[in-house]
């Protein structure tokens, strides 16, 4: 007879284990509910002999019997000023009043967690700006932005190469605040939200951050307007032409507001995190009886990849240049050339031409051409141009205007200095006028009836350079 049941009085004590039991001969319904107790188990059961063998914690499985640092947010009172947080801390923020920096705990461990949340839905109005202190956010070197009402966030530390990443996120369309271009040099100004530095001497342009945009983003900036102006030419002593206005070379950004001369390049220039020479040129000699004859070229001004020639002197061996000297008395087609070397948009125009034996032409200005003499009398110079990129509407680069000849031969009027700092023709036996000051005007020439000694014709006025870029939004 087979033996199917065996009762508890016919078993020894531990004579039945695990080896003297096949797997799955013992089940569930074997076995009455509450006759195998915690004092009737020897040792543990196995992992593997359960039908779950780990556990769920923050979307993490971690295995029976093992461990994990659960690390809860302890949420502090509201934040109304700028403050520093501690790894585990949450903190409502109340921009009502005025924009916040929540700064990100020095040196942090993988695992660190901080919690945003906007608490009068304002963020939209004043933002929150994460500052890294140090570390990567999201991977990127830049401080975050949260710009969005009711916007929450927590940021869990990983590693030295993506630092602090975003979790359960809400209401937040972006996270980077935009980064704008820092520098000094020069004299420091500002139009809005907007930073000038204007140099009237050659210097240097110390970027310390070349900026950063976002797509979505308002604000930022890596790109400057500029203005550079270089030094105007010098006039002439005898039948004095005048000399022509330095080359003027402005470049305006795409995202600038102001207004600038009509004949600006749309485009500025980008900037990095370097040391920038300036250079300003001077203005050009006048000629002086009996010492020199001819006006001298102005200096070039330099800025980055930008260089504006030296206006040309009245007379011929230095008569082109940004914008051309006047031609001599009877010297028809003896004008100076401008845009000289060319560039594009052009820096100059040409001097003006002689339309009489002894009166001159006036120098070439940023705008227009010198006027040619006439019979009336010698030619005033060209216009300068006109930007609004120091905030307010000023003309520079004009040319110098071109004197009457002597008594007798010549007539009518010396011409007059053009806006934008030319110098005005001296009347018979007057010096002509210089160029202003740091504006690249053209030196006016001498009237020469009589030629007294030390006559001179004006010297140029020296150039400028001007910079602008966004700093704030």
């Amino acid at each position: 007879m087979a033996l199917t049941k065996v009762t508890k009085s016919g078993l020894a004590n531990d004579s039945v284990d695990a080896d003297k039991l096949e797997d799955g001969t013992i089940v569930a319904s074997d076995i009455n509910d509450g006759t195998i107790t915690n004092a009737k188990l020897a040792g543990s059961i196995e992992n593997a002999k359960l039908a779950n063998s780990t556990i769920t914690i923050n979307g993490s499985a971690v295995s029976l019997g093992g461990s994990v640092d659960v690390k809860a947010i302890s949420w502090q009172s509201v934040k109304t000023s700028d403050f520093t947080a501690v790894v585990g801390e949450g903190y409502f923020v109340n921009t009502t009043s005025s924009t916040i920096t929540a700064t990100l705990p020095a040196s942090p461990s993988i695992g660190d967690i901080v919690a945003i949340k906007d608490y009068a839905g304002t963020f939209g109005t004043n933002n929150v700006t994460i500052g890294r202190n140090g570390s990567k956010i999201q991977g990127q070197d830049n401080n975050s932005l949260l710009s969005t009402n009711r916007a929450s966030v927590v940021l869990v530390y990983v590693d030295a190469t993506k630092g602090w990443l975003f979790t359960n996120e809400s209401n937040v369309t972006d996270f980077f605040t935009p980064e704008y271009v820092t520098a000094t040099g020069g004299t420091i100004t500002t139009s809005g939200d907007y930073k000038i530095h204007t140099f009237t001497s050659s210097s240097t342009f110390v970027v310390s951050n070349g900026g950063q945009t976002y797509c979505g983003i308002p604000g930022g900036s890596t790109e400057v307007s500029y203005l550079v102006v270089a030094g105007g030419g010098g006039g002439t002593w005898d039948r004095g032409e005048g000399g022509g206005g330095g080359g003027y070379r402005e470049g305006k950004s795409p995202q600038d507001s102001y207004t600038a001369t009509p004949i600006a390049a749309t485009t500025g220039i980008d900037v990095s995190a370097q040391t920038y020479p300036v250079t300003v040129g001077g203005g050009g000699n006048g000629g002086t009886n009996p010492t020199c004859y001819y006006g001298t070229r102005g200096s070039n001004s330099v800025f980055s990849t930008i260089t504006s020639t030296g206006g040309g002197g009245g007379g011929v061996p230095q008569r082109s240049g940004g914008s051309g000297g006047g031609a001599h008395g009877g010297n028809t087609g003896g004008f100076g050339t401008g845009n000289t070397p060319p560039v594009s948009p052009p820096q100059g125009n040409n001097g003006g031409d002689s339309g009489h034996p002894v009166n001159a032409g006036g120098g070439g200005g940023a705008f227009s051409a010198g006027t040619a003499s006439s019979p009336s009398g010698g030619g005033p110079g060209g216009s300068g141009a006109t930007t609004s990129i120091t905030g307010s509407p000023v003309t520079r680069a004009g040319g110098g205007g071109g004197s009457r000849g002597w008594c007798g031969s010549g007539s009518g009027t010396s011409g007059s200095g053009a806006a934008g700092g030319g110098g005005g023709a001296g009347g018979p036996g007057g010096n002509g006028s210089a160029g202003s000051a740091n504006t690249g005007g053209g030196g006016g020439g001498a009237g020469n009836n009589p030629i007294p000694t030390g006559i001179s014709g004006g010297a140029g006025g020296s150039g400028l350079v001007v910079i602008r870029y966004k700093y704030q939004n």
